[in-house]
C-alpha cells in the first residue's frame, strides 16, 4: 500500500503541524500498553525517532514501504524490534508502540475536518497497519535468531570436555544424546585433545537416563574419531540397567574399554599411565 504524492503531503502536514502534540500523545498511548516496563524518557526517544522517520518519508512523496524512499523507515522499524526483542517484550507490545499512532492520526484528522478527512483516515491506517506488520515481522525473525543463540550455547555449556590431568580428559554427559549434541561432544572433544595432546579421554554417561540404538552410535562414532586422532576412550557408567540393554538391543563395542562408574575409568587410566595409587604409608610414631 503505498501513499500518492498529495496524502504523503498531507500525512507530513498532520504530523510535523504539531510534532510534541504528536509525540506526546503518541507516547501516553504506549505507556499504558507497557506498563512501565520501559523508562518514559527512553520511550519518548523511541517515539521521536519514529515520528522523525515517518515524517522524512511522507516529505518525499509517494509512501512505499518496500520501495527506496522508506529505508530509514524500515530501519528504524527494525531497529525497534530487535531492541524490544532483547529487552523481552512480547510481539504484540512492540507492534502495538506502532498501531497507536492510529489513534493519534484519529484526533487529527477528526480535528482537521475537510471533504477528505475520511479517505486520508483509511489511507494512513492502511500504511500504520504495513508498518506493524513490519515490525511484527522483524520482531518474530530477531527472537529466533536469539532463541537459536542461546539453545547454542546451552548445549555448549551442557557438553563440557574437562582436563583432568595431564594427558587424560574427560566428558562427563548428562541428558540424552540427541545427533546435534552428539556432533557437538565430537567436535568440543576433538579439539581438546589436540590443544592438550591427550593421549586418553574418558567418555561418562552416567548422566544418560537411557541408551538405545541412535546414542550408542553416537558414543561408538566419537569414540573411533577420538581414535583417528591417536587417542583411547574408555566408556564409563555402563549401570545394570544400561548394560542389559545393550545386550538385548545386540550393540558391542568391541575392544573399547568400559567400566561401570567414573572412579573405575579413572583407575583404569592411571594404571595405563603408570601413574603410582598406592596409598604412602605413614611413619610410626617414635622410629
Amino acid at each position: 500500500m503505498a501513499l500518492s504524492t498529495e496524502e504523503s503531503g498531507r500525512l507530513a502536514a498532520l504530523l510535523s503541524g504539531q510534532a510534541d502534540r504528536v509525540t506526546s500523545r503518541w507516547t501516553e498511548i504506549v505507556t499504558s500498553s507497557l506498563r512501565g516496563r520501559l523508562s518514559q524518557a527512553e520511550l519518548r526517544r523511541q517515539v521521536q525517532d519514529l515520528h522523525r522517520v515517518v515524517v522524512a518519508a511522507a516529505e518525499q512523496g509517494d509512501i512505499d514501504l518496500t520501495g527506496d524512499k522508506a529505508a530509514e523507515l524500515r530501519a528504524a522499524l527494525s531497529e525497534l524490534s530487535r531492541g524490544r526483542a532483547r529487552q523481552g517484550f512480547s510481539a504484540t507490545e512492540t507492534t502495538v508502540s506502532i498501531f497507536a499512532l492510529k489513534d493519534v492520526l484519529a484526533e487529527l484528522v477528526q480535528e482537521a475536518g475537510g471533504s477528505n478527512a475520511l479517505h486520508d483516515y483509511i489511507a494512513f491506517s492502511k500504511l500504520v497497519d504495513e508498518m506493524g506488520l513490519f515490525t511484527f515481522e522483524s520482531f518474530v525473525r530477531t527472537r529466533e535468531s536469539l532463541i537459536a543463540d542461546q539453545a547454542e550455547q546451552l548445549l555448549e555449556l551442557s557438553t563440557p570436555v574437562v582436563k583432568l590431568w595431564e594427558g587424560v580428559v574427560a566428558v562427563p554427559l548428562v541428558g540424552t544424546l540427541d545427533s546435534a549434541r552428539a556432533q557437538v561432544v565430537m567436535e568440543r572433544l576433538l579439539q581438546t585433545l589436540v590443544d592438550t595432546s591427550s593421549p586418553y579421554a574418558i567418555i561418562d554417561i552416567t548422566g544418560v537416563p537411557a541408551v538405545d540404538t541412535q546414542v550408542a552410535q553416537h558414543i561408538l562414532k566419537t569414540v573411533v574419531a577420538a581414535r583417528l586422532m591417536g587417542a583411547d576412550c574408555i566408556i564409563s557408567g555402563i549401570r545394570p540397567q544400561i548394560a542389559q540393554t545393550i545386550v538385548a538391543l545386540g550393540i558391542e563395542f568391541g575392544d573399547i574399554a568400559t567400566k561401570a562408574s567414573l572412579a573405575d575409568a579413572l583407575r583404569h587410566v592411571l594404571r595405563l599411565t603408570g601413574v603410582e595409587t598406592a596409598r604412602r604409608q605413614q611413619p610410626r610414631r617414635g622410629v
